[in-house]
């Protein structure tokens, strides 16, 4: 999951979700936020931000924000690229041991999934979380309550009743992080919609990515700890 033409710069402000103001050079510009979660421990104004300038030049935007620094760590922000990073390495086989034809935005039930995987061994449905939030190594999901995100939990619970595989893949946009953990003081239906899901036999896997400024790739398996948290 490579960008084309990469720019740095640093943030200043962001007026709503979908933009933010970034000093490039010296040059004050509006660029489009690929990320419209709160990332307010990411966005801090002074922080070094990489940006892909598009090829089109209609767009009201040049610029896309896709990574942030927090410290000397480097987190990929994009909220499409969990996607494509995901798809990628299902297709070189990062996740079964036989080949897979892989489908995306897979329509089951009334839910529609991020990846469908069939092969003469199986069918199944993985539906990929992007996570972004990190402190002292630990990482959690959701930053913000997703009502949307424990209705595609119970979903794939309903894929296993219907007899097919069914996954739950966190793609860490982070590298050497110790664990991921669901947010429970953001969002306890969430975890509690993981824990059930996890006891009916979906598969619950998180794994971290190497990223540079142009490029994030899956890479290792990270621990996955989904005991109710008492904080």
């Amino acid at each position: 999951m490579k960008y084309a033409h990469i720019v740095r710069a640093i943030f200043l402000e962001r007026p709503n979700r979908f933009i933010a103001i970034v000093d490039i050079q010296g040059q004050r510009e509006t660029v489009h936020v690929k990320n419209t979660g709160r990332c307010k421990e990411l966005l801090i104004p002074g922080t070094e931000v990489i940006l892909e300038k598009s090829d089109n030049p209609a767009r009201k935007t040049a610029y896309d924000l896709v990574c942030v620094y927090k410290g000397n760590r480097l987190i990929n922000m994009d909220s499409a690229a969990p996607n494509q990073a995901a798809a990628e390495w299902i297709r070189e086989g990062g996740l079964f041991p036989e080949k897979v034809s892989v489908t995306t935005e897979k329509t089951f039930g009334n839910s529609r999934f991020d990846i469908y995987a069939e092969s003469e061994k199986r069918k199944a449905f993985i539906e990929v979380k992007g996570v972004t939030l990190e402190e002292n190594g630990v990482v959690r999901f959701p930053d913000a309550p997703t009502i949307r995100g424990v209705k595609h939990v119970e979903e794939l619970i309903r894929c296993l009743e219907e007899g097919y595989e069914a996954y739950l893949l966190l793609v860490i946009q982070m590298e050497q992080v110790l664990r991921f953990e669901p947010n429970w003081k953001t969002h306890q239906a969430f975890g509690r919609a993981l824990v059930k899901a996890q006891q009916a036999g979906v598969k619950i896997l998180a794994r971290e990515c190497i990223v540079t400024p142009d490029e994030m790739k899956i890479n290792s398996k990270v621990p996955v700890f989904l005991e109710e948290s008492s904080e």
